[in-house]
């Protein structure tokens, strides 16, 4: 317990703060008097006594974190905060187990975007911006949020960072305070989700859809208010738009937050993973597009075009939005797709999956140890951007996919077991652990993952955990040596 304590000392503060979010749904359900004001009024006083409990219990135990607590804190708070998050959805919707209310908020703050509601059309307003919240909020990382703001309590969190920062480049630093980084790249969100928000107005979205949407294009969570996502829409030019800044999400936000500092385009050009990303996203709908004329699946390429690259866009992002069922195209285009997932975003973007920085070092580590098989005394180097890349970076970038496959094998065969044919087990357990959202047969893009059972739910959400931390995060809470002294 004296471990710990500090720890959740540390989160105590974060929930009182979180319990600060609900005022933004309360005041849109007070302003249009949609009936949900109740649900957001307990949750609010709930989640401010529950942290409030736990500083008094914790208030002598302050000290500073070190680097293991900072694992622990991110762990500790992505499961207790989607908790909380539940009780609006809980109060509203008395028949939604807790089950299902808390797959659906660990969605949301994982940025993953799978949902397990039907008639969202019919929900309350406020009830469809918490969820676009709670993605947008998990966009950037509640954690991130709270090295910002967790200085002015009088806490350091570098260590934090580090736990969260996705990528094996977690020592990377952009301003030699941690604060002011954190501070840097929230300006750098909030402003392109304007922007975005701005754009989907003028391309015909009502005010409120377009906050909605900016909310989970920019989080790439793929939450909608219409039950036929940017179907109900039918409009090319909305889907362009959010084409374009899904496409910016799934870009290392750091790299934007230095265009911006260099008043330049340049940071986007030396980027080794913003190439790679525009090029492998942009040219597999581009080639998929063709395979769907190809075999006739729309009459004329110009029609394949639009359906190719908007969906697959938002699967490669790990963003989930469809404006058709795909499930429906011949199973490689969205396999393909799927797989795309799992590797095409950047790190330090919003996206789930490896990242592609990982995706070019297994590559390279590959093409090395070929040359190697030829040349074995020869000195062969790792090079990204022209930098050698160390061999302690190549080891933890092999150990994580070891683990990443694994846990997907693993996982996989627990769906299989439980019931569920492997097409939708493997896909529902791909889409989650990538926090993508929309799987393929039962839990496609035109269905929910209400379907699958309370077991099934579960390990779903352990694998958008798994994802959205990037796995050695939460795995290293459970090793041995870490509670060792």
């Amino acid at each position: 317990m004296s471990r710990i304590a500090p720890v959740l000392n540390v989160l105590s503060k974060v929930i009182m703060l979180f319990a600060a979010t609900f005022l933004v749904p309360l005041g849109l359900s007070w302003l249009l008097g949609d009936g949900a004001e109740y649900a957001y009024d307990d949750a609010i006083v709930i989640t401010f006594a529950a942290g409030a409990f736990t500083w008094l219990l914790t208030r002598g135990r302050q000290r500073e974190l070190q680097i293991r607590d900072g694992f622990l804190l991110v762990v500790l708070a992505w499961t207790s905060i989607p908790a909380f998050a539940t009780l609006p959805l809980l109060f509203y919707l008395p028949h939604l187990s807790f089950t299902d209310a808390y797959f659906e908020t660990v969605s949301g703050i994982t940025t993953t975007g799978a949902t397990v509601l039907t008639g969202l059309d019919a929900l309350p307003m406020s009830i469809n911006l918490w969820r676009g919240l709670l993605v947008w909020f998990g966009g950037m990382g509640l954690i991130v949020l709270a090295v910002a703001i967790l200085p002015l309590l009088g806490v350091g969190g570098m260590q934090m960072y580090k736990a969260e920062t996705p990528g094996p480049m977690k020592d990377t630093k952009l301003t030699p305070r941690i604060t002011e980084t954190a501070k840097g790249l929230y300006l750098i969100y909030v402003g392109i989700s304007v922007a975005c928000g701005v754009s989907f107005w003028l391309a015909g979205m009502t005010p409120f859809d377009a906050v909605m949407h900016a909310f989970a294009t920019m989080g790439l969570g793929g939450f909608s208010s219409h039950d036929a996502s940017f179907g109900y829409w039918n409009s090319p030019a909305i889907e362009a738009v959010t084409v374009v800044f899904m496409l910016l999400a799934g870009i290392n936000f750091s790299t934007h937050f230095l265009a911006w500092r260099q008043r330049g385009l340049n940071a986007y050009r030396v980027d080794p993973e913003a190439r790679w990303f525009l090029a492998v996203t942009l040219g597999s709908a581009l080639l998929i597009a063709v395979y769907l004329r190809a075999v006739h699946v729309y009459p004329d390429f110009l029609e394949a075009l639009r359906y190719a690259v908007f969906n697959t866009v938002s699967i490669a992002t790990t963003t989930g939005f469809a404006n058709t069922d795909y499930n429906q195209w011949p199973i490689f285009a969205p396999l393909w797709m799927l797989m795309l997932s799992g590797f095409a975003s950047c790190s330090g973007s919003t996206g789930g999956g490896m990242k592609m920085v990982r995706a070019q070092l297994l590559f390279r580590q590959g093409r090395r140890e070929l040359t190697r098989l030829i040349h074995p005394a020869a000195r062969l180097p790792v090079k990204l951007a022209g930098q050698v890349v160390p061999n302690n970076v190549i080891y933890a970038v092999l150990a994580f996919a070891f683990m990443y496959v694994c846990a997907i094998l693993v996982m996989t065969l627990l769906m299989t077991a439980s019931g569920l044919d492997l097409i939708t087990a493997f896909s529902a357990v791909l889409a989650s652990i990538n926090n993508t959202g929309p799987g393929l047969n039962a839990v496609g893009p035109a269905t929910t993952y209400a379907v699958l059972t309370d077991f099934q739910t579960w390990v779903c959400t352990i694998a958008m955990l798994l994802g959205r931390l990037e796995l050695l995060t939460v795995l290293v809470v459970f090793s041995r040596a870490f509670w060792r002294a």
